[in-house]
């Protein structure tokens, strides 16, 4: 009898280690069908020029697109930064300008998803930003830390370009610190 109890004990430990395993597999998994689901909402708004929604359901819509060449990256971006929308893809902040036009846009994600390729950023990389009128190609001017308890960021009506910005340190074990990775990136014609 102890020994049948020894085993079902390890099962069921042995399951329960897999459940975090299961739980990052399942939210890895769900992260790429939203980009096959996105990019197809996101060919429909270019043909229409309406917002098209990736799913019936969904608060959200594509607004433009974002391409990273020498990363491979290409991604969606979505009207709107709440944690929902995060969870699907990287998510303009709505207060700024829409990505691909004058002004400056700000666009977030989270640091383990959707832009953890920012790690990998240098100044002077090239990203490409797509919106239903057109192309706008930015070069990575500055890469910094900043602490979002004492700054916000984002707030500078002046500027032109592309703002990026995610949770830092990239490989904490729990979300929701204070601190920011920020990319900021301008027109290739700026200075």
């Amino acid at each position: 009898m102890t020994a049948k109890l020894l085993r079902r004990t390890a099962c069921l430990l042995a399951l329960c280690a897999c459940m975090p395993l299961s739980h990052a597999a399942y939210m890895n998994a769900k992260a790429e069908l939203a980009q096959v689901l996105l990019q197809r909402a996101w060919q429909q708004r270019l043909q229409t020029g309406d917002p098209a929604k990736p799913w019936p359901w969904a608060d959200t819509s594509p607004v433009a697109r974002l391409k990273v060449a020498r990363l491979g990256i290409d991604e969606i971006v979505l009207s709107g930064d709440s944690g929902r929308t995060l969870a699907f893809g990287p998510g303009w902040a709505e207060s700024t300008a829409i990505p691909g036009t004058p002004g400056l846009s700000v666009v977030s994600a989270h640091r383990d998803t959707h832009f953890a390729f920012l790690r990998n950023l240098r100044i002077g990389d090239r990203i490409e930003i797509d919106n239903a009128d057109g192309s706008r190609m930015l070069r990575v001017t500055t890469m910094r830390i900043a602490d979002s308890s004492r700054e916000h960021i984002g707030v500078d009506n002046d500027a032109n370009g592309l703002m990026l910005v995610t949770c830092y340190p990239f490989d904490a074990l729990t979300a929701g610190g204070p601190l920011r990775f920020v990319v900021t990136a301008v027109p290739e014609h700026a200075s």
